[in-house]
């Protein structure tokens, strides 16, 4: 979720509290106030009517009073403490004779005597008018609330994508930035000081990074060609002193020895810097490989192998798996593999390969894994404890893959040993 949609979310949740509370403080405000008035005309009707009934000891109907609103019934002595009182108000409902409707009245009780008899007198006011007065209020109030919550909601939303923007331009010239490519990153100079002093910041890193990264890039590219000069020329000379018929059989051990040495630097540099460069994304030139091809070809390349090791091949399924890579890196990743699953199966084993459109899969048979399937594709982690193994072909699969877009997993089953290569998903790469 993006920061100015959770913003705005938790901005309309606040507001939309807020006007709630309001409206409904609103609405009691107004009540009251409006109860408060009609009380007062009631408690005005009553001196009206306590001086008429003081002046003439009676009482009959005036036009003053009409229908519904005053109701006037003789009550016993002994309440005659009641004329004491202020008055009672409480709200009633009284049958309309007109269309058989109860109406809300607020009425005032109090007590009178008229010719020495205690009366209760109620007098009502209707409440209708003002009932519909607080709905057309509570109406129009909640009208003009909610557009004013939209209408902030809507402010809110385009004021805050304009300050955000260039922090949102910022983070598309990072994302499409490459540090492979020769041109610098350049951030813009927003008017908001803190994305200005951001993009200060992450100019800076950028041009370390990139400054970093075409020295490492040299280093790579001289270490790989100062290195193997000398190696070459070690090799040429151990295997010189090798043919000599002069050496003892101890020295010719020694020589051996220092020769296989040799042979492992060797590979042991050119398979880092094959890392390295791979890292460094210094394969440019990526085309579409049809991978299950490949693997087939390189089986029939490797027959004889698979012959002397009485290794039998296995093909299922073989719709072509295309990918996208170098084609220098894909022979190198189907290398790899092969040699693994050749390497580590036993005698009589078996390799499979099975492929559709969207996967590619290399079983072989072999022996129980002893180290922990999590760390297969960690650096110089080996299987076997054989010096043949530099610890890196498979580490080499998986730096390819993380590079083109591939996910390669592992698993065995009943000793079968698998390999499962598929496209990288959008939320594989995110995570």
């Amino acid at each position: 979720m993006k920061l100015l949609v959770k913003t705005n979310r938790i901005y309309l949740a606040f507001s939309l509290i807020i006007y709630l509370l309001t409206a409904l403080a609103f609405y009691h405000i107004v009540r009251l106030l409006i109860y408060d008035d009609v009380e007062s005309r009631l408690q005005i009707e009553r001196r009206d009517f306590e001086t008429y009934v003081r002046i003439h000891n009676s009482w009959t109907s005036s036009p003053y009073f009409v229908e519904n609103k005053i109701d006037i019934v003789p009550v016993s002595q002994h309440t005659r403490q009641l004329t004491q009182t202020r008055g009672v108000f409480t709200d009633t409902l009284i049958r309309n004779r007109y269309d058989d409707e109860l109406i809300p009245f607020r009425q005032l009780t109090f007590y009178v005597p008229i010719q020495g008899t205690i009366h209760r007198v109620s007098i009502r006011k209707s409440l209708i008018q003002t009932y519909r007065l607080i709905e057309a209020v509570t109406f129009t109030m909640a009208t003009f609330l909610g557009l004013l919550l939209l209408g902030t909601f809507w402010f809110q939303g385009k004021l805050s994508g304009r300050l955000w923007h260039p922090f949102y331009e910022t983070l598309s010239r990072i994302r499409h930035f490459n540090l492979n490519s020769v041109t610098p990153l350049r951030l813009s100079k927003p008017e908001i000081n803190e994305f200005n002093e951001l993009n200060e910041v992450l100019q800076k890193m950028a041009d370390k990074m990139q400054h970093d990264y075409q020295s490492l890039k040299e280093f790579t590219e001289n270490a790989s060609h100062e290195m193997q000069t000398p190696l070459a020329l070690i090799n040429a000379k151990v295997e010189q002193l090798i043919q000599s018929e002069q050496l003892t059989e101890t020295q010719t051990n020694w020589i051996g020895t220092i020769y296989e040495a040799s042979r492992r630097i060797v590979r042991l540099n050119q398979g880092l810097l094959l890392l390295a460069k791979i890292e460094n994304n210094q394969f440019q030139d990526a085309q579409l490989i049809n991978l299950t091809q490949l693997f087939q070809e390189k089986l029939q390349d490797m027959d004889d192998v698979l012959s002397f090791k009485k290794l039998t091949v296995h093909y299922h399924q073989l719709t072509p798996f295309d990918v996208k890579l170098p084609l220098t890196l894909a022979d190198i990743f189907v290398t790899n593999l092969v040699n693994n699953a050749i390497k580590h199966n036993h005698s009589g084993g078996s390799i499979k390969l099975d492929s559709s459109t969207d996967y590619l899969s290399l079983s072989n048979t072999g022996g129980h894994l002893v180290s922990d399937p999590n760390r297969l594709f960690e650096r110089f982690k080996k299987e076997a404890t054989g010096t043949d193994s530099i610890g890196l072909g498979l580490s080499i699969v998986k730096q390819i893959c993380d590079s083109y877009g591939l996910k390669v997993t592992y698993k065995e089953t009943n000793g079968l040993h698998q390999f499962y290569i598929t496209r990288l998903l959008l939320t594989d790469s995110n995570n």
